[in-house]
């Protein structure tokens, strides 16, 4: 669990350095020149360790420079702020290939309720295009304070909400499934 949250922070760094520098200095050309060298940096600190660096490493630094000068040249925050829906795009599109969470469920789970792991998938690929559309909704305002409250709270608690559930209707239908399968035949 730990390297899944190392793994974020790695990967919104930048945005967190862009919004706690312009929510300070109010320097959109600072935040994002900043935000820019953070990636830069990450990946060069990452190649000097010798550490592997994924298509989504390459990716978000993409989209962090094409981003950032975009709202260089337009000195429009919303360019930036608008970076973690292309991410939630992206892991929807991953999603939607067919049996994709059976390999992270427990055996107990994958072998009693495939059909059900499998619509959570897709379920789970929906939840992350919502949240990506949202995400732009949001960032189109402008408000700092309103994108900053989505991404820290509304993103993560729904995302928190939503496992919280699936763990409850799984952990319910498998124990029905071995009850049933338990039952004696009259």
């Amino acid at each position: 669990m730990k390297d899944v949250f190392a793994r974020l922070a790695t990967d919104f760094l930048s945005a967190i350095v862009f919004l706690v520098l312009y929510l300070s200095t109010g320097n959109v050309v600072l935040a994002t020149s900043v935000a820019i060298a953070g990636a830069v940096a990450q990946v060069v600190y990452a190649r000097v360790k010798g550490k592997p660096l994924g298509f989504m490493t390459y990716a978000s630094l993409g989209l962090v420079i094409v981003l950032g000068a975009a709202t260089l040249l337009t000195n429009d925050p919303r360019f930036v702020l608008a970076k973690p829906s292309i991410a939630h795009f992206a892991i929807a599109a991953i999603m939607l290939k067919r049996g994709w969470m059976l390999r992270y469920m427990p055996p107990i789970v994958s072998e009693t309720i495939p059909e059900y792991v499998t619509a959570a998938g897709y379920a789970w690929a929906a939840l992350m295009l919502v949240l990506g559309l949202g995400t732009i909704a949001v960032a189109s305002t402008g408000d700092l304070k309103l994108w900053a409250f989505y991404v820290s709270v509304v993103l993560i608690g729904v995302k928190l909400l939503a496992f919280g559930l699936q763990y409850l209707a799984f952990r319910l239908i498998v124990t029905n499934r071995i009850r049933a399968a338990r039952a004696p035949v009259v």
